[in-house]
């Protein structure tokens, strides 16, 4: 098994540079107090986080919604590209357009920006995607049930118009393709032998947005 998401702590960065992800302690050990004990205060869109349809329908599924096995995904599908703009939208097309089995479960895409996270250029300039690759999505490959990538966004920054249709077309509660952001795709290609992938999400009720533990797995 091998992580495809990021551990949260103080340097997380964020959409927009607009949040911050704080931790303090309310007991400490070191000043005398019987044991440790750490509060945090954070967004839920932050690290390696699930977009919930509630984050951009009042009506839109929360956690409670989706089942334990909806979160094991047996067929991932697993692509690479080099992006020519911000907002991605042929490039990935026609790479899938080559793809005959429609049986996938779960798109991981892999654009390369994950390698410059700790730089502000990967908040200020990240890639987007256009709203239309939604609709290619359900009616190539109808099993998909998330859309992951390595992007801190499905909202290209610079792109903010845009990107909120994305959020609506890819979480339409009547057939959600949820997002999974800001993956760590830095140890995996396309060519990585990834059998299954696990979302492992916390289970905050009536949340618009969940961090998530992510792993790839290998069944050798």
């Amino acid at each position: 098994m091998i992580f495809l998401s990021y551990i949260l702590s103080v340097e997380t960065p964020t959409y927009g540079n607009r949040n911050k992800f704080e931790i303090s302690k309310k007991s400490d050990m070191s000043k005398g107090d019987v044991a440790n004990d750490s509060q945090i205060s954070t967004t839920v869109h932050i690290g390696t986080h699930i977009d919930m349809p509630f984050h951009f329908y009042e009506n839109g599924q929360i956690i409670e919604d989706f089942s334990a096995d909806f979160w094991l995904f047996k067929n991932p599908l697993i692509v690479e590209i080099e992006p020519k703009n911000l907002i991605i939208k042929d490039e990935l097309i026609a790479r899938l357009e080559n793809i005959e089995d429609n049986s996938y479960d779960i798109l991981i895409l892999k654009s390369g920006i994950c390698n410059i996270r700790g730089r502000d250029e990967f908040w200020k300039n990240n890639y987007g995607f256009h709203p239309d690759i939604y609709d290619y999505l359900t009616s190539k490959f109808p099993n998909i049930r998330v859309f992951g990538f390595d992007s801190i966004s499905v909202s290209s920054f610079q792109e903010r118009l845009l990107g909120r249709e994305a959020h609506r077309r890819f979480l339409n509660p009547d057939k959600p393709i949820l997002l999974l952001e800001d993956m760590d795709l830095r140890n995996i290609d396309e060519k990585s032998k990834i059998d299954r992938i696990l979302v492992s999400p916390l289970r905050i009720s009536a949340c618009d947005g969940i961090p998530c533990t992510v792993f790839g797995i290998t069944d050798d």
